[in-house]
């Protein structure tokens, strides 16, 4: 059995992904992968997702030049999430511009920004 055939993607054919720093075990982001998305990720040695809202497979950095090397892969012991230990080139995770997507934690029952922009998406993504 293929090790695509032993991970459990959901009635929807995805799973979810997690992307770690290799180096600081920072949680950068969170995704989801369907079959090919992960066999992809597997080949190249970089991550590919697959977009809900779009429908299709997203290259991680594909407009932003902000692509994650694969280190190692991982999959929980269920084997229905997978994380990736990734190298974030250059150091930024997150369409806004920070190095991670979960930056805002809540404090007082609201929710407070923790981290700064590295650089203004505009400056991304035009």
């Amino acid at each position: 059995m293929s090790v695509l055939e032993q991970v459990k993607f959901d009635d929807q054919g995805l799973i979810p992904a997690i992307a770690q720093d290799y180096k600081t075990s920072e949680i950068l982001m969170f995704a989801w992968m369907n079959k090919e998305a992960l066999s992809l990720t597997i080949e190249k040695q970089q991550a590919v997702y697959y977009s809900r809202s779009r429908k299709k497979l997203w290259f991680k950095g594909e407009e932003s030049g902000h692509t994650q090397i694969i280190k190692e892969i991982y999959s929980d012991c269920d084997q229905d999430v997978i994380l990736l230990k990734i190298e974030q080139v250059g150091g930024i995770a997150c369409h806004t511009g920070r190095a991670s997507c979960f930056f805002q934690k809540l404090d007082n029952n609201s929710w407070v920004t923790t981290t700064k922009v590295i650089k203004d998406p505009k400056d991304i993504y035009g």
